[in-house]
């Protein structure tokens, strides 16, 4: 049969009618502007391209210069299609006929190719910006147009009309070529660039400009745009190096928090009209106004997408009955329809034909896939966009709270943080989730419809089955989402608890109460775990509903159709029946899941609401000028926010820095005064007046103390004069050049999570000199020392622990290094022993402060610094007592300078302290240099395993880095399912193996018996064999319902054991690592960070907990559905395995790329939302010190930096996952395509059933959904072992030796009796691999002494205390007490026999009852009794419920001195014959001091003491004193023979303690 372009018959080329009359000619006349396209644009593209490519900039290439875009790259689309449909029409029309007729198909493949040139020709001019070059494809589409419109033209000449297929694509390409010729014609409108004199000349938008923005997804062109081709460079060299920060560098303009905030805030503000002030806006309303368009055009997609997924079903159904159906019309019928000189066919014939569909199937799914991608992408996008603006607004908001909601507690901290962590994120997955709202009706509408036009009434009754058990599975999702809840709850008190033990696990170690501490977080992790229990148990619930509802359906409904028809269905209309349920099932699961979600935003739009409206502090302006505007008028204003001119900050700092040197005058007292209170009564907003009748002045330029007991109001004063606390009446007034920013030393010292220099610098320009000054003032200099990276080590939350002097100091120093006008401290000195307070004084206050003239108020106890003093203030209970200098009160009021006096009993005030002496900073200091250099010591040994991963970074030989990021944690995943139990690994693997071939077995006995049934009946004659066919299906139905039922149990038993799985897991690895860490040497939390300890129970047993289970059981359930389907595939048609390979390689590659890429962007995401959740949490702490340095626009531009960065990462990790999901559903749907070309052509040879194709293409197309979750479960795999991996590290960590050598019941009930300690021959050190810290120590106490121990900083008394409790290495020599060697000693015994009081006062919260005796084994007499002894009997009486008082946290609700009054009450309790106190009257003021001396003289006369004591005046009394120096003991004798020697280390220590 030859190939000739028009066919072998003789009058083929016959133009003697008219040429135009001959359809072959026409044809040929339109091959003429393809060729032509073709000619000139290969020439360009190929020469012309490759020399001129060097693009200006990387970015440049993704801009858009042309209008019309996205409209041409539509319609070219189409345009393909439409060519593709000629195509197919040609080549079936052509087999109709005798001969070959090329005209028929060439022109439309040629037309293909120039369509497809013209795109790439067209991108590639766009990205170089060569206008003129665009003629070429103008003149392209005039011709084109032409020859259609003549093609056209003779078909209705010859009357070819609508009904025949090839009329019908000739008009469609006619309107294309139109469109796209009005769109060229556009261009040149626009651009100018011919038959215009002046071109017009374009700039690439800013965002291009900026090399920092990567995120291109706005920007590049539409094909690049569905595919998420742009990300191609990113992901795969994430496989080469880790993507960081800054490779995903800024946001585009229109995505940053800033942007979007101004959107909502302008929706919002509009609400508010002149008429209803007062009216609350409406968050919804507002969030539509900014954010609705977007949403729209989103749902457009996703109904788009809904419409072509129900394609798959009708071409399967379509391909398997054509198959089976052979050609039943004659081909001399079908002739009758030929004009001139064709065939041509009917528009219906086409969808006739099975290859036809198979192909139209492929198209419909690489569509529906693409707008579903986009959806998702389009909803992402607007909802991080809404969570910006919502965080931009919360955080302003919370700059201008009042400060009485933050302390009263209706707004505390906790609540801001939930509305920032939790409501804002729910929020913005609301938003991911809303289009499903309103697409997911209408799919199952659709799908209803669809099943009842397969399958008629029984179809109604496998649809209704799901839709009765939607309700089941919305009840089991609010089921989950209150146990959560609880869960929540739970594990929050669990994590109070470990965090209190782990502050105090030394103290829990020396009274040997880690057990008791150990046992109460093991029952609160019992409620936990039976919440997560029932977690477990509704978790696998829905997953069983998911997995057996479209079994119950199908069998629902085939038994239905059985029951009212003769025949069984047909293997077209089973399987589409089939792929129908299985679409349906997905929204019906998901639309509760939105449910839920939308209920949970309601909530959090509620909440969001009452926030957005709570209590501001007044408007600013009354704190700016001399206008002293009434606070009344301060007040009216709390309701409105005008506080959104918060522009001065920036100004302010410029004028600051003259101003020190304007002032030279002295004040006199009457005129300048700094700050002035007339009539003032102040409260924090709970209608008791914290402060009444406050008359004061604060002279400018002097040093204005404010002293009284505590609790008389002395820092709500200084709050008051800030302007955070609410006035009933009277006002403030501020001298004109002030109030611009106030350097505050709040109370409670609050450091920010930057570096130390970030900290004291706040924001100020950094000068080295006045720096230095100020360390030195503060002497933070051998702080600074100790840290790791100097001044330049992250300190505050998340950085590294420093103690409360330190903070406070570097809060004071903060305060110094401002240069601002007035300075207020606030009890700068109540957590600083006396060296350092005096040196502050000295240096700090009188020096720095005072030579810059500074206006200084300081708050203290300390009285004996009110000789500085220019100017007092002695309040009491909220009033002021007295005003004036210190001349005054001693002429006027004799009684209180007298009570001060005796107060004061250190006069001797300038003595110079020429020796450093011990004292509670160099402790602090020696417990940072223990962390730092056990930590050197330790080698990195278990320093997390984040540095070795560093180190092997390090090599960058591309094949290890390359080898290391690819591979999943197989270990660890074996060590999470083996803590889980044998047993349950077993039972999950088998009972998961077994559904999924039960569930294969379902549909292949569905597929054989509609085939079978239909074969017979259509073979035989009707009549006959009409029992025939029954006769079969009596036992097909039963088989069926049997599968069906054992497939349905089979669910249930999977859903269950892999959550019970996850449960044992969770429960064994935490009660491991509980145990583990509870008894670790001190050492371990030395050298181990507390947040580092910490992590490992909060997220990463959350992980463990939550996130693996449901993980893992996805993976493995899409994992087997995959291999089952491409099993049955292969099984069916086996020529399909030829093309799986090149397949299963592309998708090795996908995954293998993205995981690494997933991996990273995921810890990006992480690493970047903790900061901005730490941010919020910090602001919120120090609200008063922000607004007082009036720092509040640095603050804001820092979190609108931070959440862009955070918004950056969750961007391209979302657009990452849609890169994922296209890549894999094209390969689904390429899957689909093989297996039907496959089917199709083996059913020529006669293979399959028409039922095992519908079977085959049934699989396939579940593929394309599961492909994806395949690669995204693995990474998350990946990610959440991590955890795993972390708490396994710390489950090596070696416990402490706590059997000893002789059995606890070998010790002596009442053993020590006498408290006689012998010391011999002592060696002590805090590791193997450190020097010793105590070297051959001798010493011998009798039995009821009183023992001091004093040195220097270092020389070992703290180490000896620890001694005795056998809580370091004692590896030379011995410790005898009563005579037994404590080192033979279980610990358990040793400790509970002995007491000791801590430098660092220690609460636990509870009852008062409980922080004495945990144990619960003493009377209420013995506590009462023990309260007394240590002052605090009437204090405790006077509390609600006495003994069973409640206990903060951290004993937050108790001062430093009350905490430390308990702990002695609490080592009074114990009646042990030792005691030992580590330096334990640091913290309490002088008077109680002297009291609790005398107290211990007496109450344990006949005990031994022993007091290591940094105040040398307290041991003077004492028996007996070691003087220490560097681990040995320099001076052993009484105290007095010790003064005699004037050169001697003591008699120095006791001079300068004076």
């Amino acid at each position: 049969m030859a190939w000739s372009f028009c066919g072998n018959k003789k009058d083929a080329y016959n133009v003697e009618d008219n040429v135009l009359n001959n359809g072959c000619f026409v044809d040929a006349l339109n091959l003429v502007p393809h060729v032509f396209l073709l000619f000139i644009t290969f020439p360009i593209l190929f020469i012309g391209w490759g020399s001129q490519s060097s693009k200006v900039q990387i970015h440049h290439n993704t801009w858009l210069h042309f209008p019309g875009h996205n409209m041409r790259w539509i319609l070219t689309f189409l345009l393909l299609f439409v060519h593709v449909c000629e195509f197919a029409e040609g080549i079936v029309s052509n087999n109709v006929m005798t001969t070959n007729h090329l005209h028929l198909f060439m022109p439309a493949f040629m037309g293909f190719i120039a369509a497809t040139t013209s795109v790439v020709y067209y991108h590639n001019i766009e990205t170089s910006n060569f206008p003129k070059l665009l003629l070429v494809l103008f003149i392209y589409w005039v011709l084109a147009f032409i020859t259609k419109s003549i093609k056209l033209w003779k078909f209705t000449e010859f009357n070819v009309g609508l009904r025949h297929l090839r009329f019908c694509i000739t008009t469609v390409l006619v309107i294309l070529y139109g469109l796209l010729m009005a769109v060229e014609i556009n261009v040149i409108r626009v651009r100018k660039y011919v038959f215009f004199a002046n071109p017009q000349k374009v700039k690439p938008p800013e965002d291009l400009q900026d090399l920092g923005v990567r995120f291109l997804q706005p920007f590049v062109n539409l094909l690049s745009k569905a595919t998420y081709w742009w990300m191609n460079p990113l992901i795969i060299g994430a496989h080469k190096r880790p993507i960081e920060l800054k490779k995903i560098g800024k946001l585009p303009i229109a995505m940053r928090a800033l942007t979007n905030y101004l959107r909502l805030k302008d929706a919002y503000e509009d609400q508010r009209t002149a008429e209803d002030p007062d009216r609350s806006p409406s968050i919804w309303r507002s969030m539509y106004r900014a954010f609705g368009h977007p949403i729209l055009l989103s749902s457009t997609f996703r109904y788009l997408a809904d419409l072509l997924g129900f394609a798959g079903p009708l071409c399967i159904s379509g391909i398997v009955k054509y198959l089976n159906e052979k050609d039943e019309v004659a081909p001399e019928d079908k002739m009758k329809e030929t004009y001139l000189g064709v065939y041509f066919m009917f528009s219906t014939e086409l969808l006739q034909n099975s290859s036809v569909l198979a192909v139209l199937l492929f198209l419909a799914l690489v569509l529906q896939r693409t707008f579903l991608q986009a959806s998702y992408y389009v909803t992402i996008e607007t909802g991080i966009n809404l969570r910006g603006a919502l965080l931009a607004m919360i955080y302003n908001k919370m700059l201008r709270l009042s400060t009485s909601n933050m302390s009263m507690g209706e707004m505390t901290l906790g609540q801001i943080n939930n509305l920032v962590a939790i409501e804002t994120n729910q929020l913005m997955w609301f938003l991911f989730l809303c289009p499903n709202l309103w697409a997911m009706p209408v799919q199952i509408v659709m799908g209803v419809i669809l099943l009842h036009y397969l399958l008629g009434y029984s179809a109604l009754v496998g649809a209704s089955v799901i839709v009765l058990l939607a309700p089941v599975q919305y009840l089991i999702a609010t089921k989950l989402a209150d146990t959560q809840k609880s869960t929540l709850e739970h594990s929050t008190d669990r994590l109070k608890q470990t965090t209190e033990i782990l502050k105090g696990i030394k103290l829990l170690k020396l009274y040997a109460w880690e057990n008791i501490f150990c046992d109460s977080v093991e029952e609160t992790r019992g409620k936990e775990l039976t919440s997560l229990r029932t977690f477990a148990f509704y978790t696998s619930m829905s997953i069983f509903m998911n997995a057996a509802i479209p079994i119950a359906a199908v069998l629902a409904t085939f038994v239905t159709y059985d029951i009212l028809h003769v025949s069984g269905p047909s293997p077209s209309q089973a399987f589409a029946a089939l792929s129908l349920f299985h679409i349906l099932v997905t929204p019906l699961f998901l639309l509760s899941t939105v449910v839920r979600f939308a209920v949970k935003a309601l909530v959090s739009v509620q909440k969001l609401g009452e926030f957005l409206q709570s209590d501001e502090i007044g408007d600013d302006s009354w704190r700016n000028g001399d206008i002293s505007v009434s606070m009344e008028a301060g007040k009216k204003h709390l309701g409105m926010s005008k506080a959104f001119n918060r522009k001065q900050p920036m100004r302010y700092q410029m004028d600051n820095y003259e101003q020190p040197t304007r002032r030279q005058m002295r004040p006199t007292e009457t005129e300048d005064v700094a700050v002035k209170v007339t009539n003032g009564s102040f409260t924090w907003g709970n209608n008791l007046l914290t402060l009444a009748d406050i008359d004061i002045r604060i002279p400018t330029g002097q040093l204005t103390m404010i002293v009284g007991q505590v609790g008389c109001g002395k820092s709500s004063l200084l709050l008051a004069m800030l302007g955070e606390m609410q006035a009933v009446d009277g006002l403030v007034y501020w001298s004109n050049k002030n109030r611009n920013s106030v350097a505050y030393a709040a109370q409670k010292s609050w450091l920010l999570n930057a570096t130390v220099e970030e900290n004291i610098t706040f924001g100020s320009p950094f000068n080295k000199q006045r720096y230095k000054a100020v360390i030195d003032a503060c002497s933070l200099q051998p702080d600074i020392d100790l840290l790791p990276f100097g001044d330049q080590t992250d300190i505050g939350e998340r950085g590294i622990n420093l103690s409360g002097g330190q903070r406070q100091r570097i809060c004071v120093a903060r305060a110094l290094y401002q240069n601002t006008n007035i300075v207020f401290l606030d009890d700068p000195f109540s957590a600083l022993d006396i060296h350092l307070s005096d040196h502050l004084m000295q240096e700090g206050i009188l020096k720095f402060l005072q030579d810059d003239k500074r206006t200084v108020v300081l708050v203290t106890h300390k009285l004996q610094y009110l000789i500085h003093a220019d100017w007092i203030i002695a309040m009491k209970d909220g009033s002021v007592l007295r005003e004036g200098t210190l001349k005054d009160i001693q002429t006027h009021d004799i009684e209180l300078y007298d009570h001060w006096k005796t107060l004061m009993n250190r006069q001797d005030q300038e003595l110079e302290k020429d020796i450093q002496q011990d004292s509670q900073t160099t402790l602090e200091r020696k417990t940072l240099r223990r962390a730092f250099y056990s930590r050197e010591a330790k080698n990195q040994v278990d320093d997390e395993d984040e540095e070795e991963e560093e180190e092997e970074e390090e090599d960058d030989n591309m094949s290890t880095t390359t080898n290391r990021r690819s591979k999943i944690p197989w270990k660890m995943c074996w060590c999470y399912l083996s803590s889980g139990g044998f047993l349950m690994v077993f039972m999950m693997v088998s009972s998961k193996l077994l559904k999924h071939s039960v569930i294969v077995a379902i549909d292949y006995w569905l597929a054989v018996s509609t085939s079978s049934g239909n074969e017979t009946s259509s073979t035989n004659s009707t009549h006959t064999t009409a029992r025939n066919p029954d006769a079969k299906n009596d036992f097909y139905l039963p088989v069926f319902i049997i599968l069906c039922a054992a497939g349905i149990t089979l669910c249930l038993i999977t859903s269950l054991t892999v959550e019970f799985l996850g449960l044992s897991a969770a429960t064994n690895l935490h009660h491991n690592l509980l145990n583990k860490i509870i008894h670790a040497p001190i050492r371990f939390f030395d050298v181990t960070p507390l947040g580092q300890i910490l992590n490992r129970f909060s997220a990463d047993t959350n992980i463990i907990d939550q996130h693996i289970p449901p993980t893992l059981e996805s993976l493995t359930r899409s994992m087997l559905l995959c291999l089952s389907a491409i099993g049955v595939i292969a099984s069916i048609t086996p020529v399909f395995l030829v093309a799986l390979i090149p397949l299963a390689v592309a998708f090795y590659f996908i995954q293998k790329y993205f995981r690494v890429a997933s991996k990273d962007l995921q810890d990006l995401d992480d690493s970047t939302q903790l900061p901005l959740l730490c941010h919020f949490s910090e602001t919120a702490e120090g609200l008063t010190t922000i607004r007082a340095f009036r720092h509040e626009a640095r603050f804001k531009q820092r979190m609108l930096e931070l959440t862009d960065t955070n918004n950056t990462a969750y961007l391209f990790l979302s657009a990452a996952n849609r890169w994922l999901e296209v890549r894999t559903d094209y390969l689904g749907a390429v899957i689909v395509l093989t297996a039907a070309a496959a089917s199709i052509w083996s059913f020529r040879y006669g293979l399959p059933a028409g039922g095992l194709v519908g079977l085959g293409l049934t699989y396939a197309l579940t593929i394309t959904n599961y492909l994806n979750w395949v690669v995204r479960n693995l990474a998350d795999l990946e990610v959440q072992m991590a955890a795993v991996k972390k708490v396994n590290s710390f489950l090596s960590t070696e416990s402490e030796n706590y059997e000893g050598s002789m059995d606890s019941s070998q010790v002596p009930e009442k053993w020590p009796q006498n408290g006689e300690i012998k010391i011999q021959d002592l060696c002590v050190r805090y590791d193997p691999m450190l020097k010793p810290v105590l070297k051959h120590v001798n010493a011998y106490i009798k039995p009821g002494q009183k023992v001091g121990i004093c040195g220097r900083t270092g020389s070992g008394k703290s180490s000896l205390s620890l001694a005795f409790f056998n809580m370091v290495d004692i590896f030379e020599g011995k410790i005898l007490i009563d005579g037994m060697d404590i080192c033979k000693l279980p610990l358990q015994t040793l400790r509970s026999r002995l007491s000791i009081i801590l430098q660092d006062p220690v609460l636990f919260s509870g009852s008062i009852r409980f922080n004495l005796d945990p144990e619960k084994t003493c009377t209420d007499d013995r506590l009462w009794e023990a309260l007394e002894i240590a002052q605090l009997k009437n204090m405790v009486k006077a509390l609600p419920g006495g003994l069973d008082a409640v206990v903060t946290e951290g004993g937050e609700n108790f001062s430093v001195g009350q905490r430390q009054l308990f702990c002695l009450a609490r080592a009074f309790v114990r009646k042990s014959s030792i005691l030992i106190m580590d330096e334990a009257t640091a913290s309490i003021d002088m008077a109680t001091e002297n009291i609790l001396q005398k107290v211990v003289m007496t109450a344990f006369a006949d005990r031994t003491v022993v007091t290591i004591a940094h105040r040398v005046h307290t041991i003077l009394t004492a028996d007996l004193v070691i003087v220490m120096k560097r681990g040995n003991i320099l001076e052993y004798d009484k105290p007095e023979t010790l003064l005699e020697q004037e050169d001697g280390m003591f008699a120095s220590f006791v001079k300068a303690d004076m």
